[in-house]
């Protein structure tokens, strides 16, 4: 297979995969290696809010740009882009960025608007089944084609009857003209769908994704009162008729009430059933509270725990009865009790709404077509493209040796692999690429044959899939060649690690551990901490009481300075909450009871719950040391040692800007 392949050259030639035509040139070089012009731009284009290319902030901007690239260049010389987690993070997010260019957008668009212009249409069929395998030999096939087609001549064409007359002349045969048989008479007689029996070839009102799509095209392309011709789908032939067309009903809210008591069930459960679902009906007449009775009473405990609210739904949801007598309903209105196959109901109409827009409904329809055998038709198609796109040629007879080796030995046998092992001629071609019959043969015995098929069949079915991985992971692999907005994105993320992991490792990460760096920067910088006002550093206690606060004094004097909250914490809350802290560095106007207890300042109201109050620590005029300022002497330490690294990144690897280039950027 070449899809290892195909990610191997990917981050062998990155750069290539990265790089542009020549209407693309190169705007800079950084030890040589090119940076195009297309990159800057778009680049710029994302960082810039105004999106206004002027002289000084595109200046300004470069030097940005250069600073970036050359942390990227320093991340890959040191191999960061080479490990496994870096591997497994970057492509997992060019996958995800992949699918709208690995389909046929055009064909998707179509079907997905059909099925939306079908959703709003629903039709009443009929039809009769004649069995027949997917994989059946041409003679089984048309054996039950021409059954299916015998079928059809009855429902559809009229019937010449022959009666004999007497008369003073002797006898005389006539002709009576008679209508097509009854559909449903005839698919009772004949119907091998096992549902027959019960709804004669009724299916009721059916819409979008409610059949299998060869079915639901059928149904929609058959005029109202007309019988299809044979439709042939996974189960067999089939044949429709369209009894009605009307516009979709929308959907319903409705929440209900159950009694379970299904259909053949004795009839003493049915009318103990009966006679429970009528004492819930009464007392809803007499103004007791749906939710309630559902709560109390429904059966479906799946609802009932919700007073008996159901999903939203549409036509195709719920049985026919149900759906009916809930479309029937006005809202806010409560139906009778009615039975379905599962029992007795009775149902409140909560809400309607009619289809929604395409917009709305087009994420839904999209997730229905991944299920659905449009998928493969949208996979086929694509397949299809990329054959032309990049001149698929197969070598028949190179194909026919596989299928004839097939017939002999079973793939799976000893036998097979033994003779397999000699063919590896040229099978297929495309794009340079060469496929031989030994990578074809691996493809096989790593996918066992499905016993349903014919060996033929087998084989051309996994051909078929075997060139479509092979065709998706070559397209997969030029995505950044044929789209520069998917090279772009990809780019920028790939290069969007490396510099967080380079500069975690070189500014972040050292300047929070490097704690006598940060010791030093603060003293060699005091100046830039100066407060304008004094601070208070320390804690306040909150206590339930004098006696709360007493031990917690105690504890002060016992507490290890470096955890003096948790310590009294563990002591004092231990069943209950006794006492809150708040302990830090505080300002004026950062707490209402520093404010007020240190400062002397404002007005605290203390919680009714702690209303005992006190603090211990000191006002200071300056911090400390850095970590009373820690957060801001971290910040400007981090941001000293990138400042640093940068000067020694751009004396390892020097700069080239191409300054013509540069001026076309600025001229536009």
């Amino acid at each position: 297979m070449k899809t290892s392949r195909f990610i191997i050259a990917f981050f062998l030639f990155t750069t290539t995969l990265f790089a542009q035509n020549d209407k693309d040139p190169v705007l800079m070089t950084i030890n040589g290696t090119p940076i195009h012009r297309s990159e800057f731009v778009y680049l710029y284009n994302k960082n810039n809010a105004d999106n206004v290319l002027d002289k000084r902030s595109l200046n300004d901007y470069l030097e940005l740009f250069e600073n970036f690239k050359l942390k990227v260049i320093e991340a890959e010389a040191e191999g960061m882009d080479t490990t496994k987690a870096f591997r497994d993070e970057f492509l997992g997010y060019r996958q995800q960025l992949t699918p709208p260019y690995l389909t046929d957008t055009v064909l998707r668009n179509k079907l997905e608007r059909q099925a939306y212009n079908r959703l709003k249409k629903e039709i009443d069929v009929d039809h009769i089944l004649i069995r027949v395998a997917p994989n059946a030999s041409p003679a089984d096939t048309l054996k039950a084609y021409n059954e299916i087609m015998a079928i059809r001549k009855r429902v559809t064409k009229n019937r010449i009857e022959k009666v004999v007359k007497k008369s003073l002349f002797g006898k005389k045969i006539q002709e009576k003209i008679l209508p097509p048989e009854n559909f449903e008479t005839v698919a009772r007689e004949v119907s091998q769908d096992p549902s027959v029996a019960e709804n004669g070839g009724h299916l009721g009102y059916i819409t979008g994704f409610m059949t299998i799509y060869p079915f639901e095209c059928a149904a929609y392309h058959t005029p109202l009162d007309s019988v299809s011709m044979p439709v042939r789908t996974l189960y067999g032939y089939h044949l429709i008729k369209v009894n009605g067309i009307r516009p979709s009903r929308g959907e319903v809210h409705v929440a209900h009430i159950m009694i379970f008591a299904q259909k053949g069930s004795p009839d003493s459960v049915m009318a103990a059933a009966k006679h429970r679902i009528d004492s819930i009906y009464t007392l809803l007449q007499k103004g007791a509270d749906f939710a309630t009775l559902a709560r109390r009473f429904s059966q479906d405990r799946g609802s009932a725990v919700n007073g008996g609210i159901l999903p939203w739904f549409g036509t195709g949801f719920m049985v026919k009865s149900f759906e009916d007598t809930a479309f029937a309903l006005n809202k806010g209105e409560i139906s009778k009790p009615f039975q379905t196959i599962y029992g007795w109901h009775i149902m409140k109409m909560l809400d309607k709404r009619p289809l929604a827009s395409f917009a709305q409904k087009r994420t839904e329809i999209d997730r229905r077509i991944q299920y659905d055998v449009r998928s493969q038709m949208i996979a086929d198609s694509f397949s299809n493209k990329l054959k032309k796109e990049y001149n698929f040629q197969v070598d028949p007879n190179a194909l026919a040796q596989i299928l004839q080796l097939a017939e002999k030995f079973a793939i799976q046998d000893s036998a097979f692999k033994r003779v397999a092992q000699q063919l590896n001629a040229p099978i297929a071609s495309y794009a340079g690429v060469q496929l031989t019959q030994q990578e074809f043969i691996k493809f096989l015995e790593a996918h066992p044959n499905d016993t349903k098929a014919t060996i033929a069949g087998f084989i051309n079915n996994r051909w078929g899939q075997f060139v479509s991985s092979e065709l998706m992971s070559y397209e997969n692999s030029q995505l950044e060649h044929k789209y520069p907005d998917f090279a772009n994105l990809v780019r920028e993320y790939h290069d969007g690690i490396l510099l967080f992991d380079i500069s975690n490792k070189e500014v972040w990460d050292k300047a929070t551990k490097d704690t006598i760096g940060l010791k030093n920067y603060f003293n060699t910088h005091k100046n830039n901490y100066i407060w304008k006002e004094p601070h208070f550093k320390g804690m306040i206690l909150y206590c339930k009481n004098e006696a709360v606060k007493r031990k917690a004094m105690d504890l002060l004097k016992k507490a290890p300075s470096d955890s003096v909250v948790s310590y009294i914490i563990h002591h004092l809350n231990q069943n209950t909450v006794l006492v809150r802290i708040d302990q830090g560095i505080f300002a004026k106007g950062d707490n209402p009871a520093v404010d007020k207890l240190i400062f002397h300042e404002g007005f605290f109201n203390p919680d009714s719950s702690f209303p005992i109050v006190f603090y211990k620590g000191k006002i200071l005029k300056q911090p400390d040391s850095y970590a009373d300022v820690k957060g801001l002497v971290t910040a400007d330490y981090q941001n000293y040692l990138d400042a640093e690294w940068i000067k020694k990144l751009r004396k390892k690897y020097p700069i080239v800007v191409n300054q013509k280039v540069l001026a076309t950027i600025k001229e536009n």
